[in-house]
């Protein structure tokens, strides 16, 4: 039976990508859609990417055949951020408030979830990031101001940026999963430079808040063969462990950045200067 995992590709492979081809294998275009819960099972790290927009009825997490669970989060852990409007995640029983950028760590034997928008005219939109768990920590909720806050860029290198730590090893308990949002501030546009890898873990970035008519030029690849991506709102980059990944907006913008790999120490990255990209 064939498998829609999606399977990890190599440096060497994208030499001779077209556009479209690294597209295909590296970004998720359609995460979010309304009514739908959409689940993407990946072979980087056994991650998984969830979506899920709530409109007219409630929506559920489902197990799917790639896990081979009785029901999702029997083995896995997983992390949720609000990117919409008002709604409330209901874990086996338990309400938990999903205000727009709230953060929900849900751990492994958490049976059922529900997913609910305050207004369905304008819902939330939750996005998801699953890695395997090897036990259970406590599920936990942290609102929109809360978390480890790192202020950081300058105005004058275009980069001024809170990037907020929710779930991390000195936060939020998790198993492999490292996650939070960064908001540029008007006027700055790229998310960080110089651009870093961490052979260790792989990252998933979700943009949101970019507008409509406006993108993210992500870069991505081995420093020495980097490669670019025009990225819209609410579109997902899976970053392999041996890619860059850096970006730059026509306007100001956020994203969710999430991990699991090897480690969970934040700042356990290798850094590019600009000068030995090519």
């Amino acid at each position: 039976m064939a498998s829609n995992m999606i399977r990890p590709i190599g440096p060497d492979q994208i030499v001779g990508f077209s556009q479209q081809e690294l597209r295909d294998h590296l970004l998720i275009e359609k995460v979010l859609v309304p009514g739908e819960t959409r689940t993407f099972a990946t072979h980087y790290d056994r991650i998984v990417a969830v979506g899920a927009v709530p409109t007219d009825a409630p929506l559920k997490l489902e197990a799917v055949p790639e896990i081979r669970s009785e029901f999702f989060l029997e083995h896995r852990e997983i992390g949720f951020v609000n990117v919409g409007a008002q709604g409330t995640i209901v874990a086996d029983g338990v309400e938990y408030d999903m205000a727009p950028e709230a953060v929900l760590y849900l751990g492994r034997g958490t049976r059922d979830v529900t997913f609910y928008s305050a207004d369905g005219g304008t819902p939330a939109k939750y996005y998801g990031f699953s890695a395997p768990a090897h036990t259970a920590f406590p599920n936990t909720l942290a609102g929109p101001d809360e978390g480890t806050i790192r202020e950081l860029g300058d105005q004058t290198t275009a980069n001024t940026r809170r990037l907020r730590q929710v779930i991390h090893e000195n936060g939020i308990r998790s198993c492999q999963i490292v996650m939070g949002v960064t908001r540029l501030q008007a006027g700055s546009m790229w998310n960080t430079m110089p651009a870093h890898t961490h052979e260790r873990r792989t990252e998933f970035y979700l943009y949101f808040d970019v507008p409509a008519n406006e993108r993210v030029v992500h870069l991505m690849g081995e420093p020495e063969e980097t490669r670019h991506m025009m990225v819209a709102s609410e579109q997902l980059v899976m970053s392999p462990s041996w890619s860059i990944h850096s970006g730059v907006g026509t306007q100001a913008y956020a994203f969710v950045w999430a991990m699991a790999g090897e480690n969970q120490s934040f700042d356990d990255m290798d850094h590019v200067q600009i000068s030995e990209m090519v």
